[in-house]
């Protein structure tokens, strides 16, 4: 029976999609739920599972092609069983099969049943390696991008050091001196991938429609680390998670957020948008760009709740694993520039959101506490926001208020 894969739904909000990568070549066998192709949109990357057991007859479309909800992207034969898989395809794709090179592996037939994500597929594919060779240092042991990366450079290296030294050259006859270059002035173009795109245009867009302005206050975290410090072996053998900073700047957040529904609202035309519920943007880095999945109801969930989602954004956004979902709404956004070193920052909005958290490196400093001085773990903290819709006076009071609870979390429990 013939089948035809085609483009999912994509949501309104997504108009197309980029194909990334085939992972099966025309002749191929076919499994049910094994990823047949990548397409990369401008939030996620998704991929496209084989619908039914059988032999992929003919793809429609090549890597780069830009494809919409409902195109025809592959076809695929189930009553051709495997073994005779060669005898089914049309004979102009097999006379393409025997000038092209032999069919990429899948992660199947490399014999890896741990998943992994489209980038690393991809590594090991192209450089024919064995992922069992490779050590992970994702979680439970997973293959990162940087470890596949690593590996081959280890192998380059150990490749070098078998080569003999070349041969000296042999004196060339004296020639007129050619026209010097300077060395080390490439240049490389690299087509933007679609996130990076829409990155971009949403970075424009927030510039060009937002009245932005951006307050700045430092926190004394010093009773954070205290707590921190008396609880971490309790709560990592209660919940199996460490306990992060992140959850208590959510937490705080989330309270500032209820004594100031301003900052928690956006702009609907000439409507102010009132939201009474608490979805909290966590921006994670990626090697594709920037993403910001969402923590719903950030409100109704606790610490170790909160640390354990983030923990989960983070592996499915290395492994290309975020859902269209788990990227959609959001009313207020945290971004922490700190884990790169950053001192001082002043975030960009998230239209249609209002505002927008920075938090920043800690570094120990001297202040001055009752007459004396001493050492404490500060940070600065930047809240940029829509002047449109948000006074400075609301601005300034809600980033105090934030600084007030992270000062005292016993705050944060009495919502005091």
């Amino acid at each position: 029976m013939r089948i035809e894969v085609t483009v999912p739904n994509l949501p309104e909000s997504v108009s197309d999609a980029t194909l990334l990568d085939w992972h099966k070549q025309p002749g191929d066998p076919v499994q049910k739920n094994e990823t047949l192709v990548d397409l990369e949109t401008e939030k996620v990357v998704l991929e496209v599972p084989v619908p039914d057991n059988g032999v992929l007859q003919e793809v429609r479309h090549g890597k780069g092609d830009v494809v919409g909800s409902g195109d025809l992207l592959a076809v695929i034969e189930t009553e051709v069983r495997p073994a005779i898989a060669e005898a089914a395809v049309p004979t102009d794709i097999a006379a393409k099969q025997e000038t092209a090179p032999p069919p990429e592996r899948t992660s199947r037939s490399i014999g890896f049943d741990q998943p992994i994500g489209p980038s690393v597929r991809r590594l090991i594919m192209e450089h024919n390696l064995d992922p069992a060779q490779i050590k992970g240092t994702g979680r439970e042991g997973r293959l990162t991008k940087q470890d596949v990366l690593d590996y081959l450079e280890s192998r380059k290296s150990e490749t070098i050091e078998k080569i003999a030294p070349p041969r000296k050259p042999e004196p060339m006859p004296k020639q007129k001196p050619a026209v010097e270059t300077p060395e080390g002035r490439g240049e490389r173009r690299v087509p933007m991938t679609r996130l990076r795109a829409r990155i971009a245009e949403r970075m424009i867009e927030a510039q060009h429609t937002t009245a932005t302005l951006t307050t700045f206050n430092e926190v004394n975290l010093q009773k954070i680390f205290d707590l921190r410090n008396q609880h971490r072996a309790r709560f990592e053998q209660e919940y199996k998670i460490k306990l992060g900073f992140m959850s208590f700047f959510v937490k705080a957040a989330v309270e500032a957020l209820r004594r100031f529904p301003i900052v928690n609202a956006s702009i609907e035309g000439n409507e102010i948008v009132y939201h009474d519920y608490y979805d909290i943007g966590i921006a994670v880095s990626t090697d594709r760009g920037l993403v910001v999945p969402i923590l719903r109801d950030a409100d109704r969930v606790e610490f170790a709740e909160i640390e354990k989602a983030i923990i989960d954004f983070s592996q499915k956004a290395r492994d290309s694993k975020l859902s269209f979902e788990d990227l959609t709404g959001g009313t207020f956004t945290i971004t922490n520039g700190g884990i790169f070193g950053s001192m001082l920052s002043t975030p960009i909005l998230n239209p249609p959101q209002s505002a927008i958290l920075g938090m920043h490196a800690i570094k120990e400093r001297p202040v001055v506490e009752d007459g004396q001085i001493v050492i404490r773990p500060m940070i600065y903290l930047a809240l940029s926001y829509d002047h449109r819709i948000i006074d400075g006076r609301e601005a300034v009071s809600f980033l105090f208020t934030l600084k007030e609870l992270l000062e005292d979390p016993v705050r944060l429990l009495l919502k005091i």
